[in-house]
């Protein structure tokens, strides 16, 4: 399962699946995707040693998804391949470069796992500090699979990590989707969330701003980040902190695939390093210059996806070359 030389610090779990992204003469690419696994892709490439903890397909897709996870640096918890098929998404662009989904995920490989396997597979990774899982995993057919194994990790003293990332046009139930996501949230210590993605939970509060502090409250999570699109992003802490970073100079967009992918992890390759240089950094009340730090690092990580078609992670040596080279504001 492991490369002795890699040393893991993050597991991630959820769907990984082939984009069929539509084209303007009405043909579709088939592009490797799923926002977990784009995030695990992104997390290697930034130097972070990554764990994917889902069986993939045997098919042709399936192996080529295994394919570029293991290319971009990736650990494979499950190297050999299982029978069921890969899942599918049909992705269209609108006219500003907003992506709009629509899953085949009945019977597919990402799904085939349990929480045991999951928990067993960080059990037998003793470096593990974080976790992270989110999107598709937070829907409720697959509660019984990714909630206890959130909680179990969580009790273990691992960093949970929570993506919301919700995709409503294809989940059926939307209260119990919208309940199963905040209990997924539940037992976070970190929250990612988009200004859409409070929409669509029916958090209260005038402003995104607003809502983002109401979910961080309720959670009980020791930080958060609330990605707003040009606006560029936050990251709000329990203890009340806050800071906001946007772009000096407009980025060219040429679709937001994978954006908030990125975004995640830039921040937590961010959030790792510094731990490792200050392992007394808490969470729910950084130090000014490591909040800054850590949040810049996210808007470059999304900067750099989005100026690409589909999602290209940007490695860790790009990213501190635009951190250089474009500064970004952040206040606080």
């Amino acid at each position: 399962m492991e490369n002795p030389e890699t040393r893991l610090e993050i597991a991630t779990a959820g769907e990984a699946l082939i984009d069929l992204i539509g084209r303007p003469d009405g043909l579709f690419d088939p592009c490797l995707g799923g926002s977990v696994f784009n995030f695990t892709r992104a997390m290697a490439r930034q130097g972070i040693g990554t764990l994917y903890l889902n069986p993939l397909s045997a098919d042709r897709f399936g192996r080529q998804l295994a394919q570029m996870l293991v290319a971009d640096g990736v650990t494979l918890a499950r190297p050999e391949p299982v029978q069921q098929t890969t899942s599918l998404a049909v992705v269209a662009l609108s006219e500003s470069g907003q992506p709009d989904y629509a899953f085949y995920r009945q019977g597919v490989a990402d799904r085939a796992v349990t929480a045991a396997e999951l928990l067993y597979a960080c059990e037998a990774a003793p470096t593990l500090r974080m976790v992270c899982s989110g999107c598709l995993a937070l829907a409720p057919d697959d509660a019984a699979i990714y909630l206890p194994w959130l909680a179990a990790c969580r009790n273990a003293g691992k960093t949970v990590v929570v993506d919301a990332n919700l995709r409503p046009s294809v989940m059926p139930d939307m209260p119990a989707y919208r309940r199963n996501v905040l209990a997924a949230l539940a037992l976070a210590d970190v929250v990612k969330a988009s200004d859409e993605d409070l929409g669509h939970l029916d958090i209260p509060g005038a402003t995104a701003l607003d809502k983002a502090k109401k979910l961080l409250s309720d959670t009980g999570a020791q930080l958060m980040a609330l990605t707003l699109g040009a606006d560029g992003a936050c990251l709000l802490t329990r203890s009340g902190q806050l800071w906001h970073a946007r772009e000096l100079v407009p980025v060219e967009v040429v679709d937001t695939v994978g954006a908030g992918d990125c975004f995640l992890a830039g921040l937590l390759t961010a959030l790792l390093q510094e731990q490792a240089q200050n392992p007394a950094l808490r969470l729910e009340q950084p130090d000014d210059a490591a909040a800054r730090r850590i949040l810049l690092h996210a808007l470059a990580s999304a900067s750099l996806c989005v100026m690409r078609r589909g999602c290209v992670p940007p490695s860790g040596a790009e990213v501190l070359a635009r951190m250089r080279q474009f500064p970004a504001l952040v206040t606080g």
